[in-house]
């Protein structure tokens, strides 16, 4: 049986992923962590097979936001992603899942247009919601190695780093 545990209790994608995943309950254990408080620190990851990480802030800034603010995404949707991939690879845990977002290469299509996203396109994240998550990306990459894989998903596109 393999053991996942979803980083964001309550979370959207937690959530659904969580209720789809009960169709194989011999074959899933699922278990979710809420990150709000830090006492997710004290949780050790032990035994999980894969930790699903869908934390963070969902919502895109329109660029004219406080300082504040901006350091909050950062906070959030860098930080504590690196932060959470590194004790998963410090508890023993094989596979980081990261649910990153489309933002990353920028604004979507105007209204009435379509923008096509193909494994070619460069990221150009556009505000500080894309380029959070981008840094995220870019940060846990290096911990991947034989004992932790990593892999991020983007909304209408998946890359994957999971080696063999």
């Amino acid at each position: 049986m393999k053991r996942i545990l979803i980083a964001g209790a309550n979370s959207y994608i937690g959530t659904s992923f969580e209720n789809y995943i009960k169709q194989w309950p011999d074959q899933y254990q699922v278990d979710t962590i809420d990150m709000i408080d830090g006492s997710w620190r004290e949780k050790s990851f032990n035994g999980y097979d894969v930790v699903f990480h869908v934390a963070g802030i969902a919502h895109s800034d329109n660029g004219k936001i406080t300082e504040e603010k901006k350091n909050f995404y950062y906070k959030i949707n860098r930080d504590l992603t690196i932060e959470t991939a590194r004790k998963a690879k410090t508890d023993g845990v094989k596979q980081f899942i990261f649910m990153s977002s489309a933002i990353v290469y920028g604004d979507s299509a105007p209204i009435g247009k379509q923008k096509i996203i193909t494994k070619d396109t460069k990221p150009q994240p556009s505000n500080c919601y894309g380029d959070s998550k981008f840094q995220a990306e870019n940060s846990i990459l290096p911990l991947q190695d034989n004992s932790l894989h990593e892999c991020k998903f983007r909304t209408s596109y998946i890359k994957s780093y999971l080696g063999k």
